[in-house]
C-alpha cells in the first residue's frame, strides 16, 4: 500500500462520527443531599424514633429548668426522669411512624374533607391512645401499681386532652394539608417538643415532695387537714 493510499484512508476515517461513551454510574450527590436522602428515605423509621425520643427528652429538660427556677425542685436536673421521658419518646416514635404512613396510604388525597377526617381520627383515636401510652409507660418505669397509674390518668387526662385539642387541631391541619408524608412525623415531633414541656409539667406536677423532704417546703399540719367536724382527712 502506497503512502498516498494510506494518507487518504486515514483522512477518510477522520471524518467518520465517533460514538460517545455513556456513563452508567449514577451522578454523585452532595453530602447534604446524601444525608437528606438517607434520613428521610432509607432510614426514615430510625429518624422518627430518634427524633421522638430526643425531643421528648428536650421538652422535659426545659420543664425541669422552669421548675428549678421557680424553686419547685431542688436538683436542677433529674436524669432518671429525663431518661424515662426519652425512653417513652422512643416508644411513641414507631406508633407515629406507621400510623401516619397508613392513613396517608388509605387516604392519599389532600382535599379539605379528607384532612378533617384525618384530624377527627387523630383526635378521637390517636390522641387518647398516645396519652394513655405515655402515662402507663411512665408509671411502669416509676414502679407504680396499676391502681396508681389508673388514678393518675383519671386525675390528669381531661387537662391533657383539652390542651391536646387546642394544640393539635391547627397543627394537624397544616400537617395533613401541606406537609409531605415523609416529613410528617418529624414535623409532629418538632411541635411535640413544645407540647412536651406542658406534658412533663402535668406528669410531674406533684413534684413538690422534693422540697418537703428537704424541709424547704412546709408540710401541711394535722390541724390544716382537719375538716370542720374535727375529723382528719
Amino acid at each position: 500500500m502506497s503512502i498516498l493510499h494510506r494518507f487518504l484512508k486515514c483522512l477518510k476515517n477522520c471524518h467518520k462520527p465517533r460514538a460517545r461513551g455513556i456513563s452508567v454510574s449514577p451522578p454523585k450527590l452532595s453530602p447534604i443531599r446524601t444525608f437528606h436522602t438517607l434520613v428521610f428515605g432509607k432510614y426514615l423509621l430510625h429518624t422518627n424514633i430518634i427524633s421522638s425520643g430526643v425531643l421528648m427528652w428536650l421538652g422535659d429538660l426545659c420543664q425541669q429548668e422552669i421548675e428549678y427556677r421557680q424553686r419547685k425542685i431542688l436538683k436542677r436536673y433529674d436524669y432518671g426522669r429525663m431518661t424515662r421521658m426519652f425512653i417513652v419518646g422512643l416508644g411513641l416514635g414507631p406508633i407515629h411512624h406507621y400510623y401516619y404512613l397508613y392513613i396517608a396510604k388509605i387516604m392519599p388525597k389532600r382535599d379539605l374533607s379528607t384532612v378533617f377526617i384525618k384530624i377527627g381520627l387523630d383526635q378521637f383515636f390517636m390522641s387518647p391512645v398516645c396519652i394513655a401510652a405515655f402515662f402507663y409507660s411512665m408509671g411502669m418505669m416509676e414502679m407504680k401499681h396499676l391502681k396508681q397509674m389508673n388514678d393518675e390518668i383519671l386525675a390528669k387526662f381531661v387537662d391533657v386532652y383539652v390542651i391536646d385539642w387546642c394544640v393539635w387541631v391547627p397543627t394537624q391541619f397544616i400537617n395533613f394539608y401541606i406537609i409531605p408524608v415523609k416529613y410528617q412525623v418529624f414535623y409532629i415531633n418538632a411541635v411535640t417538643m413544645l407540647y412536651n414541656v406542658f406534658l412533663s409539667y402535668i406528669k410531674h406536677v406533684d413534684a413538690d415532695h422534693f422540697l418537703q423532704e428537704e424541709g424547704l417546703l412546709e408540710k401541711p399540719s394535722v390541724s390544716m387537714l382537719q375538716t370542720s367536724e374535727g375529723k382528719t382527712l
